[in-house]
């Protein structure tokens, strides 16, 4: 199980199938499911509160047959957590339709076209709100955290991959195929996943920066925080590692800046523990590039890995009314 956020959520509460919840009445409990590549996060919750939260691996070795049926087990065992719980939330990665409630594909689970609100809605009898895991974190972060107030905001998640969520006056930008900020150019000249060149995702998330510094040093480090740390230490190729991956992040928010002037730019992800050293780079590059635009405020999520599972939360009750 993961732990709750300090400042927000409740100690996990004992539960199991057909226990009560000491003072929540059924009316407000939903459950809530967050899909990842590596775990599946799950919560149940009264109204918007927590009372507890729930992991589980991803299957995704076993092919995307397994992954759904993972779901679906997982979604079993919330609800045996919840007794009388009114309604489901789902995000799930990749390209999304929010509409047909349809997971169209994902590139790191492998499927294709799986109707997952028709699924669980037969499976268990219940509304089920559906969207993709990040424009869900991005909503939880607008309702609940880092983001609350404000109505021009990019939430920008940078882990294993970059994307957004992107909300305009006010409204969510829900466009399945908006927000893919990892696949802008940002010059890198390096071949991307997605079979684009020079794409931020090749410089500027965790993986790609542990592999552009073990192949300039022959080192074998994973992820960023060694490169990091050795940046911190003196090291001068992870002074540059780092450089390269903030400035091409900065590259990146100014294209968008410049296009939808958000006043706040939320980031989140494994990235954004690094804090004030990642924040402080990208704002100072910001800076130098934007010449008349507004200067957005840059802060970190204040949600953590529990935005998403969150965001899910939202929508169950959104399938409610």
């Amino acid at each position: 199980m993961t732990g709750e956020h300090p400042h927000r959520f409740p100690a996990e509460r004992p539960t199991g199938p057909g226990m009560a919840l000491p003072g929540v009445t059924t009316e407000e409990l939903t459950v809530a499911l967050d899909v990842g590549g590596t775990a599946m996060k799950g919560a149940v919750l009264s109204g918007s509160e927590a009372i507890s939260y729930h992991r589980w691996p991803t299957p995704r070795e076993e092919g995307p047959d397994a992954v759904v049926k993972a779901v679906i087990s997982a979604v079993d065992e919330l609800l045996g957590h919840a007794p009388g719980a009114r309604a489901i939330g789902l995000v799930v990665p990749g390209l999304v339709d929010d509409r047909t409630g349809t997971a169209l594909f994902s590139e790191n689970i492998g499927w294709r076209d799986v109707p997952f609100v028709k699924i669980v809605s037969e499976h268990t009898g219940l509304p089920v709100g559906f969207g993709h895991d990040v424009r869900a974190g991005g909503l939880a972060e607008r309702e609940l955290g880092a983001a609350r107030g404000h109505d021009d905001v990019l939430f920008m998640p940078i882990g294993t991959g970059i994307s957004g969520a992107m909300f305009v006056e006010g409204h969510a930008i829900a466009n399945k195929y908006a927000g893919e900020i990892g696949h802008l150019d940002v010059g890198s000249g390096e071949l991307c996943a997605c079979g684009a060149i020079g794409c931020l995702e090749t410089v500027s998330t965790g993986p790609s920066i542990a592999r552009r510094y073990n192949r300039l040093t022959g080192a074998n480090v994973q992820g960023a925080k060694p490169v990091v740390e050795r940046m911190h230490a003196g090291d001068p190729v992870g002074l540059s590692v780092w450089a390269e991956a903030t400035e091409s992040i900065a590259r990146a928010l100014a294209a968008y800046v410049s296009l939808l002037a958000p006043g706040l730019i939320v980031i989140g992800g494994g990235l954004s523990s690094a804090g004030d050293t990642l924040l402080e780079p990208v704002a100072t590059e910001l800076r130098r590039i934007l010449v008349w635009q507004q200067q957005p405020q840059l802060v970190t999520a204040s949600l953590g890995d529990n935005a998403a599972c969150l965001g899910a939360g939202i929508l169950a009750r959104q399938a409610l009314s």
